[in-house]
C-alpha cells in the first residue's frame, strides 16, 4: 500500500461516515448530531493519521484509536435506534458495517503487533 486511500477499511469507514453524515443532517437534535457525526469522522480520520506517521508503532496506536472511536459510533447508533432518532434498519445497516469495520481494525492491529 503506498498511500491510505487505497485501504479498503479507510474506504468503508469514510463511506460509513458519509453516510453518517447524511442521515444526520435534517437532524435538530444537535448535541447528538455533533457527537455522532465526531466519532464517525474520528474512524477513517485516525486510520490515516496513523498511516502517514510512517511508523508501525505509531500506526498500530491509531488503529486502536479508530477502534475506539468506532466502538463510540456503534454505542451513539444502538441509542439513536432506542430513541428513533434513526429508522431501525438504517440503524441496523449502519451498526452491521460498522462492526466489519471493527473486525477488519482489530485484524490490521494483530498483524502490526507480530
Amino acid at each position: 500500500m503506498d498511500t491510505f486511500e487505497n485501504l479498503q477499511v479507510w474506504k468503508r469507514s469514510s463511506r460509513l461516515c458519509s453516510n453518517v453524515y447524511q442521515a444526520f443532517s435534517t437532524s435538530r437534535e444537535w448535541g447528538f448530531k455533533d457527537q455522532i457525526t465526531r466519532s464517525a469522522l474520528s474512524v477513517p480520520s485516525n486510520i490515516a493519521e496513523g498511516y502517514e506517521r510512517n511508523s508501525r508503532n505509531e500506526y498500530a496506536r491509531f488503529l486502536k484509536i479508530a477502534k475506539g472511536s468506532c466502538g463510540e459510533l456503534r454505542t451513539q447508533l444502538y441509542i439513536a435506534k432506542d430513541i428513533q432518532i434513526l429508522e431501525q434498519d438504517e440503524a441496523d445497516a449502519f451498526l452491521r458495517e460498522a462492526v466489519e469495520i471493527s473486525k477488519i481494525l482489530q485484524g490490521m492491529i494483530g498483524k502490526l503487533k507480530k
